[in-house]
């Protein structure tokens, strides 16, 4: 499907453009893969990568400005949007402008996608989402419920919108296994609470679900990749065994546990061997075959969050991947 396609990327020079434009260019042999981002100094960086690579292009704009929006999706066949303010306490003090990208860049982006007849559009969203409690996971709930929207907005433009879910990406820049690697030699860790835990997955296992996304969505679904958890005390215990933990308490707007599926969408999530997908309840989707194709509906009072899960990474298991990806770790 993305072979010989031209595509793009919202927010392309974070941790996920940076694994996902490598690894499509090697898969699939886009015919152009443009990267859409505000930061000029990242775009400067990520560049030097792709210097004798002429399907690579670099497009500076904001989610914000319908009209650079407009003039990037130009010839565009699919787009990955990634732009988005992420960072809870960030999002906490700074609501206006959480707001602005996250809600009104995402609208800005599906009347875009649409009017320059894209054809599917994936969108990136988050554990936070599921039952926020802070103002990014609200934001992104929002940004959710308008790509899955967008489906019956596009009226005969035949564009499509699904949206991708996950937690906590492992080694990406401002998680939690790069600050615990920086304090490690110090000997003492900041616990936010001794009963925390967080979904674990990879930035590889996020391009993969997105391919997923791409190849099997028929719009409107929201897809949940299977990962495993962990403790967050076993994660500081991976990182520095010999080091004493601090408690610090809970962050503004911080979970105890992270959940990418509510209760209140059981009655609308189906089960497959690696990941669930969340039909809309609108326009009766969660009924359609061709949504639906092999799946099990999970019973009613299903949940998905990163303590009851049924698959946990040891602390070996973790030990074993830093080591594995130490130079790579907190680097995108």
């Amino acid at each position: 499907m993305l072979t010989n396609a031209s595509i793009l990327i919202t927010g392309g020079t974070g941790s996920f453009g940076n694994t996902f434009v490598p690894l499509t260019l090697a898969k699939y042999n886009p015919r152009r893969l443009v990267i859409f981002s505000r930061d000029e100094m990242k775009q400067w960086e990520m560049a030097k990568m792709f210097v004798n690579d002429d399907r690579v292009r670099f497009f500076i704009g904001d989610v914000r400005d319908k009209d650079r929006l407009a003039r990037a999706l130009d010839g565009i066949d699919y787009v990955v949007h990634a732009a988005a303010t992420k960072i809870v306490p960030t999002a906490e003090y700074n609501p206006f402008e959480c707001v602005k990208t996250n809600i009104m860049g995402a609208m800005n982006l599906i009347d875009a996608c649409i009017d320059h007849r894209v054809k599917r559009v994936v969108a990136l969203s988050t554990d936070k989402a599921s039952s926020p409690a802070n103002l990014y996971g609200a934001t992104k709930l929002a940004a959710d419920k308008l790509f899955v929207a967008g489906n019956s907005y596009s009226g005969d433009h035949k564009t499509r919108f699904s949206v991708v879910r996950y937690g906590n990406v492992m080694g990406s820049r401002g998680s939690v296994i790069p600050f615990f690697l920086s304090l490690a030699q110090q000997g003492r860790l900041p616990i936010t609470d001794v009963r925390m835990t967080r979904f674990m997955i990879t930035l590889e296992q996020g391009v993969d679900l997105v391919w997923k996304a791409f190849e099997d969505m028929e719009g409107g679904e929201i897809y949940v990749k299977k990962i495993p958890s962990m403790k967050l005390t076993d994660i500081a215990l991976a990182v520095a065994p010999e080091a004493q933990h601090d408690l610090v308490g809970i962050r503004p707007g911080e979970k105890l546990h992270e959940q990418m599926i509510g209760i209140e969408d059981a009655l609308y999530t189906y089960e497959y061997p690696e990941h669930y997908k969340i039909l809309p309840s609108i326009y009766n989707w969660s009924c359609d075959p061709s949504r639906i194709h092999d799946g099990q509906l999970v019973a009613a009072d299903f949940t998905y969050c990163s303590d009851n899960n049924r698959e946990w990474m040891s602390v070996e298991d973790l030990r074993k991947w830093i080591a594995q990806y130490s130079n790579y770790i907190g680097k995108i």
